[in-house]
């Protein structure tokens, strides 16, 4: 198959949702119907050993929640379909805001009984910010839940989007018949009711379809009829443009539990997502169709396998091919590196690929060459924007609870730290090592992992600090500044990267030392110019 043929097979996407909405378990179902699996797990059941296939971190098992993206990839009507699962928890997102720049179109799961919940909220925006395209998926209607054209109204008002259903339920909770397929202009009625497989359906044509009013009773019936007229008169009709321009989002409604509606989902998004998309570097944009290859790493994962001890970046490939056992310039080192086992996933199951292609995940065991936001490229010295650090919001100093193990301690924190699931600063006055977190519950994962991966103990202590700003001044020489080095000295760090932060201990003492020191920029991203 060639190049350009490759690139117009891949569709790379990310899941988003507030938690519980079903999210892990609709990326079961898709990998069902995309015949990658032959069985679900029992998704979010702590008492269930089999766990979701994508939560494969022990941590996750035990919560029940998903801490960490997960890359997977399958085949489905000849398109290469890749995944990711992102962590719906708020103390997580700062994984989720990365993933989001490597995904060329974006899925948001609503739970039906909650509508539109916090979390959704910040992930759209940023998804409306860089104008990604977005599909919506309305989950649980085996429940009792919101009426369908006020959720329609609740996404529209507080997520900001403008939608138009592409499927439209029939009945809802114990009157839930199933679905009506806009798209496609034909109906599903579900008969099964095993969660584990794919539900067997009786297709119709058409409202007109015989039997169908003998299925689903007279009073539904009229009320789907009514229902469908309403849609069309009050959305707008799909067009492919203002979708992948992010100006119009389709709405699907389902179950992923019961596998309704998701065959729907599939089939619609594999016609109108977009293939990879052009992306841009701090000298030009990249076309997914060039020759020359290049990628960007968007996240790193430590100990996928504890046995092994093995490390894995996540690279997006933006343009080119990437091929086993070439060399590729590693663009912040300045050196050439080559891989002899780039692995392709699904889930924690990984396989060696030969050859990559734009829009592609690709997983390169790394020793330590490799951090978040980092560049690979056939030789021209360029760097993907848009994955930065964020401020942190809880700060503890991280202490060594285990004397004999202070080398896997740093070791464990050092890693850890590479990954991105916490942000490591040491304090210029005495060396003390600060932990920060976007949430709270990162403190009990580090504190898990570093145990039970590394063999090391620590405990926290709490530390006053309200926010984090990166700093930068033109002239280091300024007398001002050399005054603002001496006064605050006590509030400042490093961070992993040796760029100087200063850890502001109130809003109010951020504001005056802003304004006493006006030529001094304050950064709330590691990312800056």
């Amino acid at each position: 198959m060639e190049f350009l043929e490759e690139i117009q097979r891949r569709r790379t996407f990310g899941i988003i949702s507030h938690p519980d909405a079903g999210k892990t378990t609709l990326t079961e179902k898709l990998l069902l119907y995309g015949g990658a699996i032959q069985e679900a797990g029992a998704v979010k059941s702590n008492k269930i050993k089999k766990g979701a296939t994508s939560d494969f971190m022990e941590i996750e098992r035990q919560r029940g929640i998903s801490v960490a993206t997960s890359v997977l990839a399958f085949n489905y009507q000849n398109k290469k379909i890749n995944i990711l699962d992102t962590p719906g928890h708020k103390d997580f997102a700062e994984d989720t805001f990365r993933t989001l720049t490597a995904v060329d179109s974006v899925i948001v799961v609503i739970d039906v009984a909650k509508g539109v919940e916090e979390q959704t909220e910040k992930l759209v925006e940023v998804c409306r910010m860089r104008k990604i395209p977005m599909i919506v998926f309305i989950n649980k209607l085996d429940r009792e839940g919101k009426d369908a054209f006020d959720l329609l109204d609740e996404v529209e008002t507080k997520l900001g989007l403008r939608v138009t259903p592409l499927s439209f339920p029939i009945g809802m909770g114990y009157n839930f018949k199933g679905i009506y397929n806009l798209w496609k202009k034909n109906i599903q009625i579900f008969e099964s009711t095993d969660k584990q497989k794919i539900a067997k359906t009786i297709a119709y044509d058409s409202l007109e379809s015989k039997g169908l009013k003998d299925s689903i009773g007279d009073e539904v019936m009229s009320e789907l009829t009514e229902s469908l007229e309403l849609v069309g008169g009050v959305y707008p009709t799909f067009d492919q443009k203002e979708y992948l321009e992010g100006n119009l989002q389709p709405v699907f409604f389902g179950s992923a539990l019961n596998n309704f509606g998701v065959q729907e989902l599939l089939d619609c998004f594999i016609q109108i997502a977009p293939a990879p998309l052009p992306k841009s570097t701090d000298k030009r944009v990249i076309q997914p169709d060039e020759s020359a290859f290049s990628g960007f790493v968007f996240k790193i994962h430590a100990n996928m396998d504890p046995n092994h001890r093995d490390r894995l970046a996540f690279i997006k490939i933006v343009s080119g091919t990437f091929k086993r056992n070439t060399p590729y310039l590693h663009v912040r080192h300045k050196k050439k590196l080559k891989f002899s086992s780039p692995n392709a996933f699904f889930a924690e199951k990984k396989e060696v690929v030969e050859e990559s292609f734009p829009g592609d995940i690709v997983g390169l065991h790394d020793t330590g060459n490799f951090k978040i936001g980092d560049t690979l490229t056939s030789g021209e010295e360029i760097h993907y924007k848009g994955v930065p650090s964020f401020s942190p919001e809880h700060f503890r100093f991280i202490n060594n609870a285990d004397p004999m193990k202070a080398k896997q301690l740093n070791k464990g924190i050092d890693q850890l730290m590479d990954e991105g699931l916490a942000q490591l600063f040491t304090l210029n006055l005495n060396g003390r090592k600060v932990i920060g977190t976007v949430g709270a519950l990162q403190f009990e994962v580090i504190q898990y992992r570093l145990e039970h991966e590394y063999t090391a103990k620590c405990s926290f202590e709490k530390l006053n600090v309200h926010k984090a700003c990166w700093i930068s001044i033109e002239d280091e020489e300024n007398d001002n500044y050399r005054d603002f080095l001496k006064v605050k000295q006590k509030f400042l760090a490093k961070d992993k990267q040796g760029q100087l932060v200063f850890l502001a201990d109130s809003a109010f003492s951020l504001q005056m030392t802003q304004q006493k020191y006006p030529e001094i920029t304050f950064h709330f991203t590691s990312e800056f110019d």
